[in-house]
């Protein structure tokens, strides 16, 4: 398979990286100039568990991957939310009547805008826990073992689904095939939303974040928040594992030293952030179903404060 990864920043290089390690086509699709100019130039580096290694993988600008157009099999969407749609427009060129599209963002209701461009039929959700970090322009870190759950929308794309799992397998991705990978999504969503949003508010890591007095509460709450609202749309979460799993993030010999990607956003590079579809997901619909959830109301609000103080783009 000939496999293009939208979105080239510190996961989609991780995934770029490991894949075209294991002897995958692959290429690397983004906007930030610095950073692909980097890449053409330079190759891509990466710190990867200490190494320092450079990979030579072609990358592009949306506006530039035309000659591609009959030749890729996998799109693997990496993009921030927000920019989604835009993404899908401009490499409307790629996307072939059988091309698959695997979305692995953050948050929450992707499904709903890549429809606009594939076919269901064609369409891969899922989620990774795996993490990365931007050093700067062309240059990545990579640390920590991690795994991705993905299954297909439609039940027409189960046998590629199964494919798709067994490259990311090959890659040292640790990919699984699960049958209800919509509870895998609000599962990660709701550790993002426990995390993500105060590390970014309080600027601090993850290690840091979990040994305040405080934390086991908030993080409570906020998971209860997820809970109820994903109980209304048929997805049981399980509190008490979620709490565990987001517990053992703080441990340093993991990722505890980990800063989360809207902290490297908003606090390290001046960038707007996903909150709107993390916490901000949670509060909209907890609105519409009449649930209240003032923590991710009040942490959707604090991170949009912070972005305005700091001119984020």
């Amino acid at each position: 398979m000939k496999i293009a990864i939208a979105g080239a920043g510190a996961m989609g290089s991780r995934f770029g990286i490991m894949l075209h390690k294991a002897g995958n086509d692959v290429i690397l699709i983004d906007t930030w100039t610095d950073h692909v100019n980097a890449i053409k130039k330079f190759g891509l580096k990466a710190n990867f568990n200490g190494e320092d290694i450079v990979e030579k993988i072609p990358i592009f600008f949306p506006e530039e991957v035309q000659d591609y157009k009959d030749s890729i099999d996998v799109v693997i969407l990496f993009t921030k939310a927000m920019q989604l749609e835009s993404i899908l427009k401009s490499i409307k060129p790629i996307l072939k009547k059988d091309t698959k599209v695997l979305c692995l963002l953050n948050g929450l209701g992707h499904e709903d805008t890549i429809e606009k461009y594939i076919d269901k039929k064609n369409i891969l959700l899922g989620n990774t826990i795996w993490t990365a970090s931007i050093i700067g322009p062309g240059e990545v870190k990579l640390f920590g073992d991690g795994e991705l759950d993905l299954q297909n929308v439609h039940p027409a794309g189960k046998e590629v689904a199964l494919e798709i799992v067994k490259i990311l397998k090959d890659a040292g991705l640790n990919g699984n095939y699960r049958e209800n990978v919509k509870y895998s999504i609000w599962r990660k969503a709701c550790l993002n939303g426990a995390i993500n949003g105060i590390c970014t508010i309080l600027d601090t890591n993850i290690m840091s974040f979990g040994a305040t007095k405080v934390s086991s509460q908030i993080i409570t709450t906020i998971i209860n928040e997820f809970a109820a609202v994903a109980k209304v749309e048929n997805i049981i979460l399980d509190v008490e594992e979620i709490k565990k799993l987001i517990i053992s993030t703080y441990d340093p010999n993991k990722i505890g030293s980990h800063y989360p990607s809207m902290h490297q956003d908003l606090i390290q590079n001046k960038r707007l952030t996903e909150i709107d579809y993390i916490n901000g997901a949670v509060f909209r619909k907890g609105k519409k179903y009449n649930i209240p959830t003032p923590y991710c109301q009040l942490i959707t609000e604090l991170v949009h404060a912070k972005e305005e103080i700091l001119g984020a783009k």
